[in-house]
């Protein structure tokens, strides 16, 4: 059995810069080690021999071979990547001058065949952005720099201060790779990008709106390659996983959740369809963009310019005989009384709506202009959640408990440290806070009378309904995340 293969930054000071990290990638050949004028070279099998021959004689070396994994290789060769490119950083300081570059189609910004500064700069903050796990760039202008922050676990951070002379040829980079007007900054504009990262195919999602300083920029990631969570995934514990199938279990009717922009809504709505999703069953969706491909289900993407609205498109989706339909979100009166007419009529509607909590998307609805009667009988459930960042397990510690949480009963509270596995910051990840609310006979005969919040959540207690403080104090107690960081995301109860 062959020896674990060195470190990248050991292969790294072996490889001259002549010899490209393309061309390996391609052979799928990685050399790991000299001694005098022996190249010994990592092959995934002996039919790449010939290569490893071929690489030796471009450096006037004898070759010898041994077999590794080829994802072992692959996941080396993407390190180099990473040190031969300095991840965006090395490629801010040759940016004077740039101006515009060509538009490209999908293509891998894990390249060392690119010298333009400019597009290595913004290569580079894209694989930078995945090594980190973030799920949004922003390019913001100011007066005299311009800040890239990434936001990782919901939070954003300071990824670089550029000056002022790179906004322009940043933003006409991204905006060419979007397929974006480049000669219109005093609109806003939306436009998709797609690239690879190291094999993993990643859609951007972007949008530029103009400033008092020039065009401010959001990205959002969304890796492809990591598909769509199921309910096991979710994180929810045996309890709530019980209540979340019992809502689901419904032949028709509406669920809804709620929550703020970023809190896992549409990765909850996939993981339901997924659990739904079977040969039997007819289920279309209407979304806005579609985020994962789910085999099996018909996804409609909206498009407004053309006249497809969530409205729209479900009036004709309603005629294609479905079992089961998703709507991305409610957003106005159309989209949520043609869905209450659909729960009611034999199909089961899901959807997402934005309120604080559970309870309050019933008043939302009413806002909205449903009927509190319609409501009562097409409403089965809803979920109000959020996410907040789990702490580090490698250097938490406990702190002492904020009187606040004290008072609650909170007995023990862990707080965040920072280590190298967590980038100094106490937290990697998140996890899921959901409070689910389902609708029985009680709560039915509520909202047919436009019962007030306080009433319908005293109906809900005995049936096991918790709300999102109080599911987040257990986690608190679990050591699973902090105080602060639940008052931040869910509020003071």
């Amino acid at each position: 059995m062959s020896e674990p293969l060195p470190h990248a930054s050991v292969i790294s000071d072996l490889l001259p810069s002549s010899v490209s990290l393309d061309s390996l990638r391609a052979d799928g050949i990685l050399p790991i080690r000299k001694e005098d004028d022996l190249l010994l070279v990592a092959v995934p099998s002996l039919d790449r021999y010939d290569r490893a021959q071929a690489l030796g004689y471009s450096l006037g070396l004898v070759v010898d071979v041994e077999i590794y994994d080829p994802s072992d290789i692959a996941d080396r060769i993407n390190e180099l990547y990473e040190i031969r490119s300095g991840v965006a950083d090395d490629a801010v300081h040759d940016m004077e001058g740039i101006d515009d570059v060509d538009a490209l189609a999908r293509e891998d910004v894990l390249s060392d065949s690119v010298d333009v500064p400019v597009i290595r700069l913004v290569n580079g903050l894209f694989a930078d952005a995945m090594k980190q796990r973030a799920t949004d760039i922003h390019v913001e202008p100011y007066e005299d720099s311009v800040i890239v922050r990434f936001r990782i676990d919901g939070v954003l951070r300071d990824r670089l201060k550029l000056p002022r002379s790179h906004q322009a040829p940043l933003t006409s980079r991204i905006k060419v790779m979007a397929r974006m007007d480049i000669a219109e900054h005093m609109a806003p504009q939306d436009g998709r990008i797609g690239i690879t990262v190291g094999g993993r195919a990643v859609d951007v999602r972007v949008n530029s709106v103009p400033t008092q300083h020039g065009e401010r920029m959001a990205l959002r990631l969304l890796d492809k390659g990591g598909g769509a969570l199921t309910l096991k995934d979710l994180g929810m514990d045996q309890r709530e996983l019980e209540i979340m199938n019992r809502i689901i279990a419904s032949p028709y009717g509406m669920i809804l959740f709620t929550g703020p922009t970023g809190s896992g809504k549409s990765t909850s709505l996939y993981a339901i369809l997924q659990e739904l999703a079977k040969p039997s069953v007819n289920v279309i969706t209407v979304e806005d963009p579609v985020e994962y491909d789910l085999p099996g289900v018909a996804q409609i993407q909206v498009n407004e310019k053309a006249g497809m609205s969530f409205a729209s498109a479900l009036r004709s989706i309603l005629r294609q005989d479905p079992d089961i339909v998703m709507i991305g979100e409610m957003r106005d009166f159309d989209t949520a009384h043609i869905g209450v007419q659909a729960s009611l009529t034999g199909h089961l509607v899901l959807s997402t709506l934005h309120t604080n909590d559970s309870i309050s998307a019933v008043s939302r609805l009413a806002d909205m202009g449903v009927e509190p009667y319609l409501l009562a009988g097409s409403l089965v459930g809803v979920v109000a959640q959020r996410l907040v960042r789990r702490l580090c397990p490698h250097c938490r510690r406990t702190v002492e408990i904020p009187s606040l949480l004290a008072r609650q009963g909170v007995t023990e509270a862990w707080g965040p440290v920072g280590c190298p596995k967590c980038s100094g910051t106490g937290y990697r990840g998140r996890v899921g806070i959901y409070e689910q609310l389902f609708v029985d006979d009680d709560l039915r005969e509520a909202i047919a009378r436009n019962a007030p919040a306080s009433e319908m959540r005293a109906l809900a207690e005995p049936q096991g309904f918790r709300t999102l403080w109080s599911i987040g104090l257990s986690l608190v107690e679990q050591g699973l995340t902090s105080p602060e960081e639940l008052i931040r995301v869910a509020g003071e109860a």
